[in-house]
């Protein structure tokens, strides 16, 4: 959690307190979970490495391979949910299997915009929701990221 606590140093105490009592709920949640397999990927389907410590605080792994990933997340800095809708139809397999169970998300690039403890709490949290659907429900489909049935 090394980047989170270099994001928390300035904070007050309070804001401190709360984002860490929200850390907790998600780590709480997903200790009784599997952790699920996620391919982070960019519209030209190479991997990307960028969220992966917010993807592993929101019960998920990094899977280097496609095929075995449960969940595919598309995101890019400077795409919008738009660019990817857009972009990502064309470069989809349908031997996925995460195509096959409409486990395909599109993540907006706001969260580049600003590195903040705030922020990086909040995509944790919208993480667990993309990872875990029916546990968690923070409120951000749909502006911040979507699912996208192929």
């Amino acid at each position: 959690m090394s980047f989170l606590n270099d994001l928390f140093i300035g904070l007050d105490a309070t804001k401190q307190e709360d984002l860490q009592e929200r850390l907790d709920i998600v780590e709480h949640k997903i200790k009784f979970m599997d952790k699920m397999p996620v391919a982070l990927l960019d519209v030209n389907n190479q991997p990307s490495y960028f969220l992966s410590e917010e993807i592993a605080l929101a019960g998920g792994m990094i899977e280097s391979d496609i095929l075995n990933a449960a969940f595919v997340i598309y995101y890019q800095p400077g795409k919008t949910l738009t660019d990817l809708m857009r972009e990502v139809p064309a470069v989809l397999d349908s031997d996925w299997q995460a195509v096959k169970n409409n486990r395909i998300i599109l993540l907006n690039d706001d969260v580049n915009r600003e590195r903040s403890a705030e922020n990086a709490v909040s995509l944790i949290e919208d993480m667990a929701e993309m990872l875990h659907p029916g546990s968690f429900i923070f409120g951000h489909e749909g502006d911040k990221w979507i699912r996208f049935g192929a």
